[in-house]
């Protein structure tokens, strides 16, 4: 996976550099890459895009004729060179790192919060105060429930882990004892 990230680096710093200067905003160009990476995963659309039989200009039509949005020029230009340099496939990836981008340029961050138990709002929002600080960034929650982690909470913010479940206590406990 690392060399699929390697290789759509690039692009993903290309297209970030064509959003900056657009005046429509990060915002809507990151929805519209959102857009052409969800295309993109699709297995039918994998598929087809990877016919040998079509020729690039007729991927880039069937390409675009599925995407709902406007598509400005300069994304219209991107997808041919994607096709062009047999990279299309590599939205997805390309997708994530835009995001990760905006969200740096922003000074913001994705925090994935694993919880043993359904949280409330309020729950939520001390415990996102709570981080912001540790982390010094502005960060958007995405908060899922894991029964198996027994209590507690696991956050994932970029590549930090902060794990202070019941599960992963048990674990050191464990190999503590092991050593």
């Amino acid at each position: 996976m690392a060399e699929l990230s390697t290789v759509a680096r690039p692009y993903a710093e290309a297209l970030f550099g064509a959003a900056c200067d657009d005046k429509a905003g990060l915002a809507a160009w990151a929805d519209l890459v959102g857009e052409l990476a969800q295309v993109a995963e699709n297995p039918d659309v994998r598929e087809v895009m990877s016919d040998p039989r079509l020729e690039n200009a007729q991927r880039v039509e069937v390409f675009t004729s599925l995407i709902k949005s406007s598509l400005p020029q300069a994304v219209r230009n991107f997808i041919e060179l994607l096709v062009e340099n047999d990279r299309l496939l590599l939205l997805p990836i390309i997708a994530t790192q835009f995001v990760a981008l905006k969200n740096r340029r922003e000074g913001t961050a994705q925090a994935e919060i694993t919880s043993a138990f359904e949280m409330s709002e309020a729950q939520v929002s001390e415990l996102v105060g709570a981080l912001e600080v540790k982390f010094g960034l502005k960060l958007k929650p995405h908060v899922t429930v894991d029964h198996s982690l027994i209590g507690g909470v696991r956050v994932a913010v970029g590549d930090q882990v902060l794990d202070t479940s019941v599960k992963a206590q048990l674990a050191r406990l464990r190999d503590t004892l092991a050593a």
